[in-house]
């Protein structure tokens, strides 16, 4: 049986590592509004409506540790912190397009 790694855990079905990564309620959100290009942590708050602050840290740190998002820290006062995809998380980009040309079936308005 083939066994898959990251971040220190042990996955039997890349489907099963892909949505730790990607699953549960705030992390595709958070990482398919960065796909335009990064955002400050205030940017993401407002587009993410009903997200505490933190609930927002933790989803961007976890993000982060899986090597999909990556944090740059600007050397300014006030501090300056960007938010973007890696190389990595952008080859998420087109599972994660099918899944919004699919969730768009069931629009009403």
């Amino acid at each position: 049986m083939k066994r898959y790694k990251l971040d220190g855990a042990f996955y039997y079905c890349p489907v099963d590592l892909t949505l730790s990564v990607i699953g549960g309620r705030w992390k595709g959100l958070v990482f398919w509004n960065l796909r335009n290009g990064p955002k400050r942590y205030g940017e993401l708050k407002k587009i993410l409506v009903g997200i505490n602050d933190k609930m927002l840290a933790q989803v961007l740190r976890e993000l982060e540790r899986s090597g999909v998002v990556s944090r740059k820290v600007f050397e300014v006062i006030p501090p300056k912190v960007e938010y973007t995809l890696t190389s990595e998380g952008e080859k998420l980009l087109p599972v994660m397009q099918l899944m919004s040309v699919w969730g768009e079936k069931f629009e009403v308005g």
